[in-house]
């Protein structure tokens, strides 16, 4: 009886943004969540990297690449589409702990990176991105309970089993009488998690042999499935960057499955490379 009094009692709610306090120190849940899915992911990478001949030594260097400009990249995206918000309080535009970053921002800067790290080190950018794109989906399954503890980032309003409780503080004006949302975040996590999981199969059925992975088939892929599933869960939300009547994401979503869908007809139907920046050595198939 106990138990099934505790159960009806739960109520699925973030417990609040701050993991920890050490003095005036403060950790947040975002950070460290950010901070875990960067370490998982860089070990990750690197027990790939040598099934597709690449140094896992260069998996660490290009992580320091990506964070600087991923994170900044994410900020300034984000930023850009919420200026309104940031004019009167320029200050709080640096203030990333409390959240307020873009993934498409993210994904934008690391492919940067991505291609100046390749050029330095003489390496395909390909055969990188082959390799870290799991590590990638699977950080922002991760990244996206950030949004949780931060109660953002939720859907419109739902009677559903797995209702997600928002204060009222942080409800839209037009929504402060309800109390239970959709929770995207969690949708999102879970399709990101479908998709690491294929990219993954997919990975090590080209090391097997049963597949014939072109290089750049990962990372076309991992942008044709997660922008198919960002591009439906985005319609739930809120709070959702603009341009105009449109939904930025949902925009970004169809040009990534545009971008993968044309880069898979190339490899496959056309039989083509696709563009790279210039090797040393034979960067070899991933």
């Amino acid at each position: 009886m106990t138990c099934l009094n505790g159960l009806l009692a739960f109520q699925f709610a973030s417990p609040g943004p701050v993991l920890f306090e050490l003095g005036p120190l403060s950790v947040r849940w975002y950070g460290f969540l950010i901070a875990s899915a960067v370490l998982l992911g860089v070990t990750l990478a690197q027990v790939l990297a040598p099934k597709r001949g690449l140094n896992p030594d260069l998996i660490g260097d290009f992580a320091i690449w990506g964070l600087l400009g991923a994170i900044p990249m994410a900020r300034l995206y984000y930023v850009a589409f919420q200026w309104q918000a940031y004019a009167d309080r320029p200050a709080q535009v640096f203030a990333i702990w409390r959240g307020g970053i873009a993934i498409h921002g993210a994904i934008l800067g690391g492919v940067l990176a991505g291609l100046l790290f390749a050029r330095r080190q003489g390496i395909s950018f390909w055969q990188l991105f082959d390799i870290i794109t799991p590590s990638i989906i699977l950080g922002q399954a991760i990244g996206r309970w950030g949004n949780f503890f931060n109660s953002e980032a939720f859907g419109r309003p739902t009677d559903l089993p797995w209702k997600l409780y928002i204060p009222q503080a942080m409800r839209p004006p037009q929504y402060l009488q309800e109390a239970y949302f959709h929770p995207t975040f969690l949708y999102e996590s879970l399709w990101n998690l479908f998709v690491f999981a294929l990219l993954l199969w997919l990975f090590f059925q080209g090391q097997r042999g049963k597949l014939r992975l072109k290089p750049g088939t990962l990372f076309l892929s991992y942008a044709i499935a997660y922008s198919l599933g960002r591009l439906a869960i985005e319609g739930l939300r809120m709070d959702s960057l603009m341009l105009g009547p449109l939904r930025v994401a949902q925009l970004v979503s169809l040009g990534g499955i545009l971008l993968g869908v044309v880069g898979l007809i190339w490899l496959y139907i056309f039989g083509r490379s696709l563009p790279d920046v210039r090797a040393k050595t034979d960067s070899g198939s991933s």
